[in-house]
């Protein structure tokens, strides 16, 4: 029996050339035949690639799927926050992904915002209802957190600020997923938390992001992906295998949707969705 996925969305990253714009475009039309409720487009540091993040998003509109923009407020004032907030709402967007986005090095805590609860209470306070507002979870811990409690109790902060959902960073373990949904509800934080999902394309560039982000590559799937060497069409087939594995343990977890992180690409998430029967 095919799991049921209530919710499908997928992530983008602003193209920074005019081929890498045609490219994504076909790209949006293969997965927009999957129905996805959302499409999110990522935000550099400090806004570094805010004209990119605006334009894709207005492209996804205008095709008619809505679009989330990532907003990050580390090195961001409350005046560029508002300028953003006003493009968005200018533009249509009625969802955003708020982050705190990566401290750059020997940024330390300075800045208007600190962490992405300020910038949660700051969307709320500007705007009211006008956004959906997405925040990330990591099941496995964020990377710089002090101890999984704590960085539960910044979770926790994010939706008491006024968050409606949640994604998580990937991660290759059902059973991480399970428990940080069932620590968060025993803290009485209720919203719904999307699995974030990496297809698996490329054992070198899966470990350098995963080294980067704190995500944990179980040991068995390391071991497999190396011995695959350079056989790239193995590597896949193992990958296909492993992911949607893991979306139908969450699935059948009672996991509220996924969202998949393409990488600008479409090939893998659609074998993992046709395997999923959506």
């Amino acid at each position: 029996m095919a799991a049921t996925i209530d919710s499908l969305s997928f992530e983008f990253f602003p193209p920074k050339t005019p081929e890498g714009a045609d490219k994504l475009r076909a790209v949006r039309r293969r997965l927009y035949a999957r129905r996805p409720e959302f499409c999110s487009v990522t935000f550099g540091a400090g806004g570094s690639t805010q004209q990119g993040t605006l334009h894709t998003v207005q492209e996804i509109l205008a095709e008619g799927v809505a679009a989330a923009p990532h907003l990050s407020c580390i090195g961001a004032s409350r005046d560029s926050v508002r300028a953003h907030l006003q493009s968005f709402r200018d533009a249509g967007v009625r969802r955003i992904v708020a982050l705190r986005g990566d401290l750059p090095s020997g940024y330390g805590l300075g800045g208007e915002f600190h962490y992405a609860r300020d910038l949660v209470e700051f969307i709320r306070a500007e705007t009211g209802d006008a956004f959906h507002i997405e925040v990330a979870a990591y099941p496995e811990m964020h990377p710089q957190a002090r101890s999984p409690q704590d960085d539960l109790r910044h979770f926790a902060d994010k939706v008491r600020a006024g968050a409606n959902s949640a994604i998580t960073q990937y991660f290759f373990s059902a059973p991480a997923y399970r428990r940080f949904v069932d620590d968060a509800r025993a803290l009485g934080v209720d919203v719904p938390v999307v699995p974030g999902i990496m297809p698996i394309t490329n054992s070198s560039q899966l470990l350098r992001f995963s080294e980067v982000c704190g995500a944990e590559i179980p040991r068995w799937i390391r071991l497999r992906l190396q011995s695959y060497g350079d056989d790239r069409d193995s590597i896949r087939a193992f990958g296909r295998e492993v992911v949607t594995g893991l979306c139908h343990e969450l699935l059948d977890a009672g996991a509220p949707g996924l969202h998949f992180y393409t990488l600008n690409q479409a090939d893998a998430t659609l074998s993992v969705l046709d395997d999923l029967g959506r």
